[in-house]
C-alpha cells in the first residue's frame, strides 16, 4: 500500500517529483560551475586575464544575489508549478546565449541574466520540495534539491571540463543545454501543484524574510561559501603551481571533491533535520581546519586530496542547515525568503572570487586559500551568535498559513 504524504501524494509520486528537482539543480549548478573548468580557455579565445575570466562567476553570482530575490518579488503570486517549469525554460535560453556570445561581454551578460534565473528557480525548487514533505523531514527535502548542485560538482564540473578541454568552453555549454531540455521535461511530467507556503503580497513577505534574526542568518552564509569560492576559483593554478599535478589529475582531484560535496550534502540535510544551528558551528570549524591543512600541507598531493575532500564534505553540508534556518525564521515569508540564501551566499560567491582574484595576482595562488581562511575566521563567531535565534510566534499569520498550507495540499488538482 502506497503512502500518502503531506501533498497528498503518493511516496511514488513524491519521489519522482524529487527527482526532478534534483535534475533540475544538477542543471544549473552545472551551468553555474562549468566556467571554472574551462577558464584557461575562455582566457585564451577572448583574450583576457585570468582574473577578468574570472568575473564570470562573480557575474553569475551577482545574478543570484541581486536578481533572483527581484524576480522573486515580481512572481511572489504565481502558482509554484507554473513558476517553476517558466524560470527552467528562461534559464535553458539564456544558456544557449551564452554558447552563441561572440564576443567577452556578450558571455558575461548571458551570465548575469542565467544567474537570475537560478536564484529564481532553486527558491522555488526548495518551496516546492517542503510542501512534497512532512515538516520533519524539510532538511532532507532541501538537501534533495541541493543535492542535485552537489552532484554537478562531482560529475558535471569535470565532465564539462573534459567537454570544453577537447571541443571548445561553447561545446561545455551545449552539454549543459542538453541536460536542461531532459530536465525541463522531467518537471513539466512529474512536478505536481503545490500551494505558496507564505502569506500576503511581497510588503508583508518581505517584513518576515528580512527580519534582522533572517538578516543575520544571511550574513553567516555569505562569509562561509564566499571564503569557500574565493579559494576553489583559484584552485586549479593551486594544484597545479603548489601541489605540482596537471591535466587528468586536476580533473581526479576536483571529482574527490565533488563526491565530498555530494555525500555532504545529504548527510548534511540528515543533520540539519536535527540541528541545524549545531551543524553550521561545527561545518565552520571543520573548514578552517581543512583550509588551513591545504595550506600548510599544499605541496603533499596525498594530504591536499584528503583537505579537498573533507572541504567538500562540510563546505555543502551546511547549505540545508543554512536554508533551514532562514525559511524557518522568515514564517509567514518563506516563499520570499526561500531565494535569499542562495542570493547570500552567491553574494559571497562573488566577493570571494573577486578578492581571491586580487589576491591571486598580486601573491599568487596560496593567497587565495588564505582569503578563504579569514572569511570562515570572522564567520566564526556570528555562526556561534546565531544558533541563540529562536523562532518567534508568528501569531495568527502563521496559523492561517499552515491551516491554508494543510487545506490546499490535501489534494493536488490537474492545473494550476
Amino acid at each position: 500500500m502506497s503512502t500518502t504524504l503531506r501533498s497528498g501524494l503518493s511516496q511514488a509520486r513524491s519521489n519522482w517529483a524529487m527527482l526532478a528537482l534534483f535534475l533540475g539543480a544538477f542543471v544549473v549548478g552545472t551551468a553555474e560551475l562549468v566556467v571554472v573548468g574551462v577558464l584557461n580557455i575562455i582566457v585564451k579565445d577572448m583574450g583576457v586575464s585570468i582574473s577578468t575570466a574570472g568575473t564570470l562567476v562573480t557575474a553569475y553570482s551577482l545574478g543570484i544575489s541581486i536578481g533572483g530575490p527581484v524576480l522573486a518579488a515580481l512572481t511572489i503570486k504565481f502558482g509554484r508549478r507554473f513558476l517553476l517549469w517558466l524560470s527552467f525554460l528562461a534559464y535553458v535560453l539564456g544558456n544557449v546565449a551564452a554558447a552563441f556570445a561572440v564576443n567577452f561581454g556578450m558571455l558575461v551578460t548571458a551570465r548575469i541574466i542565467t544567474g537570475a534565473l537560478h536564484g529564481l528557480f532553486m527558491g522555488v525548487a526548495f518551496a516546492v520540495a517542503g510542501a512534497l514533505v512532512p515538516p520533519e523531514r524539510m532538511g532532507r527535502a532541501i538537501a534533495v534539491v541541493f543535492g542535485g548542485f552537489a552532484v554537478s560538482t562531482a560529475l558535471g564540473l569535470p565532465l564539462g571540463n573534459l567537454i570544453g578541454q577537447g571541443f571548445g568552453w561553447q561545446a561545455a555549454f551545449g552539454a549543459v543545454i542538453i541536460l536542461g531540455v531532459i530536465a525541463l521535461i522531467a518537471a513539466v511530467a512529474f512536478i505536481p501543484q503545490v500551494p505558496n507556503a507564505g502569506t500576503g503580497g511581497i510588503g508583508a513577505q518581505a517584513k518576515h524574510a528580512l527580519a534582522p534574526r533572517v538578516l543575520a542568518v544571511l550574513a553567516v552564509g555569505f562569509l562561509l561559501l564566499g571564503g569557500q569560492y574565493a579559494a576553489l576559483t583559484y584552485i586549479t593554478p593551486f594544484l597545479e603551481q603548489v601541489t605540482g599535478i596537471s591535466g587528468s589529475l586536476i580533473g581526479a582531484f576536483l571529482l574527490a571533491y565533488g563526491i565530498a560535496n555530494a555525500i555532504g550534502t545529504f548527510g548534511g540535510g540528515w543533520a540539519a533535520d536535527r540541528n541545524p544551528s549545531r551543524t553550521l558551528i561545527i561545518a565552520n570549524i571543520v573548514l578552517i581546519l581543512a583550509l588551513g591543512g591545504l595550506w600548510l600541507m599544499g605541496d603533499a598531493p596525498v594530504m591536499v586530496a584528503i583537505a579537498l575532500f573533507v572541504w567538500g564534505v562540510v563546505g555543502f553540508g551546511l547549505v540545508p542547515s543554512l536554508q533551514h534556518r532562514v525559511v524557518t525564521l522568515a514564517g509567514p515569508g518563506r516563499d520570499l525568503a526561500a531565494t535569499l540564501p542562495q542570493s547570500a551566499v552567491t553574494a559571497g560567491i562573488a566577493i570571494g572570487a573577486l578578492v581571491g582574484g586580487l589576491a591571486v595576482e598580486a601573491y599568487g595562488p596560496p593567497a587565495a586559500v588564505i582569503t578563504g581562511l579569514i572569511a570562515f575566521a570572522i564567520a566564526l563567531p556570528g555562526v556561534w551568535a546565531i544558533s541563540f535565534l529562536k523562532v518567534p510566534d508568528f501569531g495568527e499569520a502563521e496559523s492561517s498559513s499552515t491551516d491554508d498550507d494543510t487545506t490546499a495540499s490535501s489534494s493536488v488538482p490537474a492545473s494550476n
